[in-house]
Order: C-alpha cells, then sequence, then structure tokens
C-alpha cells in the first residue's frame, strides 16, 4: 500500500518565506487603512506574483515569488497664502490664519502669528 504525501500550500514553500512576504504586505495595507491621513474608503491592493521556470527536461522548476501592495495616498494639505509688506517695506509671503494674530477664539486659545514664506533668490 502506498503512503499518501502531505500536500501544503506555495506559500509555505521556501521555508514559509512567500507567506511571510504576503503577511508584511498584509501589515502594510492594515497600516495605510488605520493611517487617518488617508481616504478610508480606499481600495487597497495586494499583488502576489509566482514566475515558474522550468529547465529543458521540466524536471526542475525554479519559483520567484513577489508580493507587493499598493497602499491609498496621502491626502492633500491645503493653506493659504497672501502676498504683503513687512514692517520694513519689504514684500513678504505670509501663511493666512483663521483670525487676527494675537486674539482670542471662543474656546480661549490664542491666535499664532502667521508662517513666513522663506524665499530663496534665484541665480539667474
Amino acid at each position: 500500500m502506498s503512503k499518501q504525501l502531505e500536500r501544503d500550500s506555495i506559500l509555505r514553500m521556501a521555508s514559509g518565506a512567500i507567506e511571510e512576504r504576503v503577511d508584511l504586505e498584509v501589515t502594510r495595507v492594515i497600516d495605510n487603512i488605520l493611517d487617518l491621513n488617508t481616504d478610508p474608503k480606499a481600495k487597497r491592493k495586494i499583488t502576489i506574483t509566482l514566475v515558474f521556470q522550468p529547465d529543458a527536461e521540466r524536471k526542475h522548476i525554479a519559483v520567484q515569488a513577489e508580493a507587493k501592495s499598493t497602499l491609498a495616498p496621502t491626502a492633500a494639505v491645503a493653506t493659504s497664502m497672501m502676498i504683503a509688506a513687512d514692517g520694513n517695506g519689504e514684500m513678504v509671503v505670509a501663511e493666512m490664519v483663521p483670525q487676527i494674530p494675537g486674539q482670542f477664539d471662543m474656546s480661549g486659545g490664542e491666535q499664532e502669528q502667521p508662517k513666513i514664506l522663506k524665499l530663496v533668490a534665484s541665480s539667474n
């Protein structure tokens, strides 16, 4: 009577390295889903590519496995800027803030000074 060989998934071959790569990409996808800077409803994808290269006698097969994920991009961040003159009459670019700097909001928080853009002179 012949003995039945135990069968297993190709994902467990290569000492479990293929399965490990897939699990790593699943972790990246979950981290991306939990990232508050991404669209929560965007689809994420994991692609597993298995390449089989048999030899001329069709007895040996080299297998290469790759797992890669397609993640949701981080959401764009928006701000507004304005061009104005500073106290010395020089033109500056400043980020717009919702209230007058130093003014208190309804929660008691004080509006900070706007960020001033650092301009670099071109070498033309």
